[in-house]
């Protein structure tokens, strides 16, 4: 760890579940808004609710440095949430993409000034997308275009039309291969990911859709993982960082298509404790701002994943893993700032949002 600074984590205790957490478009460099989708398990109901995060950054005084958290709005989803992602639009509009059990998914628009959701577009719930639930959807930048995929084995483009929101079929295999991530690569490619470590990558300018694939037999016979996410680099669209079953994140890099690189899991023997699911996996832009451009292009950049068993992990090619948290919950979501990186906010699965606050160096010495 670089600097003189320590982790701080402020927790905010809340009165429901937390499934998922996603940082909005800032107003200010102190004052902001995240997306948190809730569960609420007395009433059976499930909401995305905004808060305001104003941040007092107090470097002489850093007791004084927590951040304030405001609930400012709340928009109630007809089904529980099964995933959520924020984007912003060329207006600077903060737009939300979330999906739910009941196959729907729903497009939310939130006032940078106050907070407040003041448009709302949704797909047919008579028809839903998708046969069951939505795994998950990913949001395009420009915050009009948005993926679905599901175990029902459908793709379905989702855009935003007039007052309306329009669906594409993509790709539907009628469950033969069921996709549990999915994440845009550019504007017309994507990667999605499915058991068995499964991976195939997309051109929706191709006329079959389907590019390349990864079988997912190379764990050492293990073939009962299954990949919960994906992040791809803007600037290294062929590279690929997974996070899956039993502690697994690996890199799939297109150019090397049946060879990924373990960065971490049960299969790499005496290098990783985590072994549990790792339900979200993300670039760590602040602990690769310092290596970026001299890096080289077969290098992984280092990657931050959260975990079932409660952990919160930065990890770089062949260096030992970096521990920032180690909660006895689990952390079913985490988000870093794009604006403010050292910011990282965090769900936790007692009921509750964290804010980690890293110093503002760069995390990792390069």
């Amino acid at each position: 760890m670089a600097g003189s600074g320590e982790v701080q984590l402020h927790r905010y205790p809340q009165s429901k579940s937390v499934d998922a957490v996603r940082w909005l478009h800032p107003v200010s460099a102190f004052d902001g808004f995240i997306a948190a989708a809730v569960y609420d398990t007395d009433e059976a109901s499930s909401s995305v609710e905004i808060h305001s995060v104003r941040r007092n950054n107090d470097t002489e005084n850093p007791n004084r440095s927590k951040p304030s958290l405001h609930l400012r709005s709340e928009w109630p989803s007809p089904s529980r949430i099964s995933s959520l992602r924020t984007s912003e639009t060329p207006q600077g509009r903060a737009v939300a993409a979330l999906s739910t059990c009941a196959g729907s998914v729903h497009f939310i628009f939130v006032d940078p000034i106050d907070g407040s959701v003041d448009l709302e577009l949704s797909t047919d719930e008579d028809q839903p997308l998708h046969n069951g639930s939505v795994s998950v959807v990913d949001l395009q930048d420009g915050g009009h275009r948005c993926l679905s995929v599901g175990e029902d084995g459908r793709v379905n483009l989702v855009s935003v039309g007039e007052g309306r929101l329009d669906n594409q079929k993509v790709h539907d295999n009628r469950g033969l291969v069921s996709y549990t991530a999915v994440k845009w690569g550019s504007q017309a490619e994507f990667a999605t990911g499915g058991f068995g470590f499964g991976l195939q990558w997309w051109d929706l300018r191709k006329p079959e859709g389907l590019v390349s694939q990864l079988k997912g037999n190379w764990a050492q016979g293990n073939m009962t993982g299954i990949v919960h996410s994906i992040d791809i680099h803007p600037s290294r669209k062929h590279i690929s960082v997974v996070g899956g079953s039993s502690g697994t994140v690996f890199a799939w890099d297109l150019r090397w298509l049946q060879e990924p690189i373990l960065l971490s899991g049960a299969t790499a023997a005496g290098r990783s404790p985590f072994e549990s699911e790792i339900w979200e996996i993300q670039y760590d832009i602040q602990a690769q701002s310092s290596s970026i451009s001299s890096a080289s292009s077969t290098k992984i950049l280092p990657v931050m994943f959260c975990s079932e068993d409660g952990n919160l992990v930065v990890v770089e090619q062949g260096k030992p893993p970096i521990e920032l948290l180690a909660e006895a919950c689990p952390i079913n979501s985490f988000d870093i700032d794009p604006q403010n990186p050292s910011d990282i906010i965090c769900g936790f699965g007692w009921e509750s949002i964290g804010v980690l606050m890293r110093p503002k160096e760069a995390a990792l010495i390069h």
